[in-house]
């Protein structure tokens, strides 16, 4: 048996997921990630949405740039405390 291939690491969806959701309908990256949660991690779709562009076009024989784009979020990240820090704080 083939190992399964990784697409989306941060929610562990594999390629036969994505295609399952390609074959239930799933159209758009969007679609994939309401049906598998593919693109919901830490990234929000940055390491992953490409890949399921390219297998949705590849499934449903369309050229990429004919696809809609996936929606992403910008990801949490730290701020600096020089930021949030007031006069006489943290002293």
């Amino acid at each position: 048996m083939a190992p399964k291939k990784l697409i989306c690491r941060c929610e562990e969806i594999t390629e036969e997921e994505v295609l399952t959701a390609i074959a239930d309908g799933a159209e758009t990256v969007d679609g994939v990630k309401r049906r598998t949660r593919a693109g919901m991690g830490l990234c929000q779709g940055r390491t992953c949405g490409r890949l399921i562009l390219t297998i949705i076009a590849k499934e449903t024989g369309q050229s990429p740039a004919n696809l809609i784009p996936h929606t992403s979020r910008p990801p949490v990240r730290t701020l600096p405390l020089s930021i949030v820090k007031e006069e006489g704080d943290l002293d």
